[in-house]
């Protein structure tokens, strides 16, 4: 396996892997702060960087069935949240494409 570059973000405010700082998105990427993930309060994001995404997996949440995919920290592997690959019930379909990532994983970078 090769070398795994990381991307830097830039901005007002970004927010990193709490184990690490590797960046993950920036505030602008924000789409809402009223999810609640595994670990508590989460936050919605339209894209994110320095991740790698797991397998694909169907899970029961509040909202209904989704097929999710888990994220880890490019750099330290650390599990972030997870990605919405699809929505069953369509006033959820907003969330494909989109990510999770839990407050308590993240660290204000910047």
């Amino acid at each position: 396996m090769g070398m795994k570059y990381r991307r830097y973000l830039a901005g007002e405010r970004i927010y990193g892997c709490s184990k690490c700082k590797t960046h993950l998105a920036t505030i602008h990427s924000m789409i809402s702060r009223a999810f609640n993930g595994q670990h508590g309060r989460a936050y919605l994001f339209e894209g994110v960087v320095n991740v790698i995404e797991g397998e694909p997996n169907d899970r029961q949440m509040t909202t209904g069935n989704h097929t999710v995919r888990d994220i880890y920290c490019v750099k330290c592997a650390t599990v972030l949240g997870w990605k919405y690959d699809r929505a069953y019930e369509e006033s959820q379909q907003y969330k494909e494409g989109k990510y999770i990532l839990e407050r308590n994983l993240l660290i204000d970078v910047q």
